[in-house]
Formats: C-alpha cells, structure tokens, sequence
C-alpha cells in the first residue's frame, strides 16, 4: 500500500533536484556566455587582450581603420554618459588609449555597470582591450563625474585576411545600467550620504 506514496516522494525530489539544476546552469549561463564572448569575438564582443603586449612582436601597420564610440544609459539610470572623443583614427597594431565620461544627475549615490559590443560583428574578434570599465561597478555621488579610460589595438593579423580589406570602420558601442549586485550594494553602504565631486 505504501508504493505508490514512496513512488510519489521519489518522482518529487527528481523533479526538485532537476529544477534545482536548471536553475543553477540558468545562474551560470550568463558569465559563462560572457566569458565565451571574451575569448573568441563572439557576437561583435571585443577580445580581452593581455596588458604589457605593446611592441612585443606586435607590428603597427600603415593601414588605419576609424573607430568610433557610441555611449547609451538605460532609461532606469540618471546619469548622463558620453566619450570624450567621438572618434580616432588608429593604425592596426597601435594601442589608443580613450575616455568616457559618467556624470551622475540624480540626487543619490548609485552604482552602474556597463556592457559594450563591437560593429560590425566580424570586426569583433580583432578588436582587443587591454583596459576597460565594463563589467565593473562604478559607484557616483550625486553630481559627480569621473573620466573612464579604454585601451585598445585592431589586431594587425586582420590586414593578412582579404575578407575583412572592407572594414574601414569599427563601433565600439557601451550602455550602462544600474548594477544591483552585492557589490554594488556593499559599495552603496559604504557611501557617504552627502557628497559631490569630480573624480578622474
């Protein structure tokens, strides 16, 4: 009399482990997926290149490419958000380094992340950072701004392909949002109540 019970009890805690799973691989999906993105170029995301790579067997070539920037806020952050300079012209193989600017408007301190990806898609996986704000939380009193810096390089290997002779532009393209992390939150509890200022 009591199969069924314990069939019952069984089938529960299946479904309860398999729920559990996915909602573990769901949790995961997202860095995993970012992380992927990073190593190969991906979906128009830039290449985390390492630091200290300038001029050791990097050629700079003649060939130069325009890389503009394009900067967007989510409709939820008040902050207002713009590069520095529009545009620059950089040969392949040349490190640039770049700002952007994040001022916050609203009357209390918050924190914001942002997300970046590269146009055209193809151009992606020869376009490396070897320094940059995404993914970090950035926290700004009310009325603050701060200058953030990239530093960048077009792989020259791009010129070797006669499929990319086309690209002569790139987009690097950044939207922040406000970051609810606990990092965010541990930042906000450190923050003073009253405070404005500029930061570099």
């Amino acid at each position: 009399m009591r199969a069924a019970p314990d069939r019952n009890a069984r089938l529960a805690w299946r479904l309860v482990a398999i729920v559990g799973g996915m909602l573990a691989l769901a949790y995961a999906a997202s860095p995993l997926y970012e992380m992927f993105c990073k190593a190969t170029g991906f979906a128009g995301t830039p290449i985390a290149a390492q630091e200290g790579a300038q001029g050791e067997g990097r050629p700079v070539l003649s060939r130069t490419v325009t890389v503009r920037f394009d900067s967007n806020v989510d409709p939820n952050l008040s902050w207002r958000f713009q590069p520095v300079e529009r545009e620059v012209k950089v040969r392949l193989g040349e490190e640039k380094l770049v700002y952007f600017r994040a001022t916050n408007v609203s009357q209390r301190p918050i924190v914001g992340t942002a997300t970046y990806n590269v146009t055209p898609e193809p151009a992606g996986p020869w376009f490396n950072k070897l320094q940059c704000f995404c993914f970090t939380e950035q926290l700004l009193q009310p009325g603050q701004s701060v200058d953030m810096p990239v530093v960048f390089f077009v792989d020259p290997e791009m010129d070797k392909d006669r499929r990319y002779d086309n690209i002569r532009t790139i987009t690097l393209s950044y939207t922040f949002f406000e970051a609810k992390t606990e990092r965010a939150k541990t930042l906000l509890g450190g923050a003073p109540a009253n405070e404005s200022g500029k930061g570099g």
